[in-house]
């Protein structure tokens, strides 16, 4: 029997926020696949990007005309990639239960919309941990955009800049820190625990000093799941990809192909300390001045345990169906982790949304917002900086006609939407 669940049936004080597939077409002209505390609004279009090194198209250049959803970006990517890079950041692990599970418990989310509540222009304005931004959405942590398109995470940042979203900028990005940042708007750094403490610690005072405005330390990789299109494609990044943010030649394992051998898992089995603990966490909330999120948190006592220990957020997330193949779908848990830690900090969803419907049904579900993954790449791959700032620019209008459609006024209003389970 269906579920007819209600999500904080009377209005919830707001958490006080710590201040400190699709037919394919080919790609753009150009492209080379392998070479790879007030409101925060978007920021008006300048003539030339001096830092991300683009601008509008030049007169007589075509400009990049975007598909009709978010989710048909990923027809764009699949034919502007090499089959093996699609199958690294499309792939999930074992036989990818959890990556289907994903979609499969969004889509069971029904949402109860409101009638006759005179909504004309929703706001799509939310808050975040660390401040309000224009859409209750971040751009996930994602590792080697430039295996996507040359303009990697400088483009990718850069649309998060314009569109007023928080970007989250990985541990294995394949650009440094430093140089993300200096693009503007607001960047997260996420952090994978490494063997080496120093290098962490250093990590850490380099994403602060960089001007980072919030940590996000990514808890469900222990090792990495075995992806098994990686392994059957002896997948290895290219000269030109590196993990720029690792002391030289610290991903050289990672370049190394090998059949039937994955040498980005060869590379982080080396690297990634496999034993991270609750002590930990504690050390990065105490030396951590700035909103402190918790990404990879699938059992509402880890969630209530890291609420305890005073994190601004957790993720609910399995990484994308690419860790524990078996893990349930991450919106399945969303209600039981949101009711867990009550108002002591904010809950995001990451996994699996894939358009503005999915935003919706998350806030619905009790969701402060949404980490946006996979369409994002799909973008940059699509048609680099251009083709992710069009990528945004359609989940917000695609958030602003759900918002409609549900009677809702603003995200705030849609967090007491009634959901039916499997309806």
């Amino acid at each position: 029997m269906a579920d007819l669940r209600t999500t904080n049936p009377e209005p919830a004080a707001p958490h006080p926020l710590d201040p400190a597939d699709v037919t394919p077409t080919g790609a753009p002209p150009g492209r080379r696949p392998h070479d790879a505390a007030g409101p925060i609004v978007a920021d008006a279009p300048t003539p030339v990007d001096p830092v991300a090194g683009r601008g509008p198209a030049e007169p007589g250049e075509p400009a990049f005309a975007p598909p009709a959803s978010l989710a048909d970006f990923a027809g764009l990517a699949r034919a502007a990639l090499p089959a093996d890079v699609w199958d690294f950041v499309a792939g999930g692990s074992g036989t990818e239960i959890t990556l289907a599970a994903n979609r499969a418990a969004l889509d069971r989310v029904a949402v109860l919309p409101r009638m006759l509540a005179g909504v004309d222009t929703p706001a799509t304005e939310a808050p975040l941990p660390g401040g309000r931004f224009a859409l209750p959405v971040a751009v996930a942590p994602m590792a080697y955009q430039k295996l996507l398109h040359p303009d990697g995470e400088v483009g990718l940042a850069a649309a998060a800049r314009a569109a007023g979203v928080p970007y989250v900028a990985s541990t294995l990005a394949s650009t440094p820190i430093e140089e993300v940042t200096a693009v503007g708007g607001t960047v997260w750094f996420q952090l994978y625990w490494l063997r080496d403490r120093a290098m962490v610690a250093d990590l850490l005072d380099r994403a602060l000093t960089a001007g980072c405005a919030g940590l996000m330390v990514t808890v469900d990789v222990p090792v990495l799941g075995r992806r098994l299109r990686d392994v059957r494609n002896g997948f290895a990044l290219p000269p030109h990809v590196t993990a720029a943010n690792l002391p030289g030649g610290r991903d050289d394992l990672a370049h190394q192909g090998t059949p039937g051998v994955s040498a980005v898992a060869v590379h982080t089995g080396a690297v990634f300390a496999p034993a991270l603990s609750w002590a930990d966490l504690a050390w990065l909330r105490e030396r951590t001045p700035v909103p402190l999120l918790v990404k990879g948190i699938l059992d509402p006592r880890d969630a209530a345990r890291a609420a305890e220990l005073g994190v601004d957020a957790v993720v609910v997330s399995n990484h994308g169906g690419r860790q524990l193949d078996g893990a349930p779908g991450s919106a399945a848990v969303l209600p039981e982790v949101v009711a867990a830690v009550g108002e002591r900090c904010a809950v995001l969803l990451d996994s699996g949304v894939r358009g503005g419907t999915d935003v919706l049904r998350a806030l619905a579900l009790g969701a402060a917002g949404v980490l946006v993954g996979r369409p994002m790449l799909w973008a940059l791959a699509a048609g680099g900086r251009a083709g992710a700032e069009a990528a945004l620019a359609l989940l917000a209008a695609e958030l602003r006609d759900a918002l409609i459609l549900s009677g809702c006024a603003d995200p705030a209003a849609a967090r007491q939407l009634r959901t039916l389970i499997g309806g």
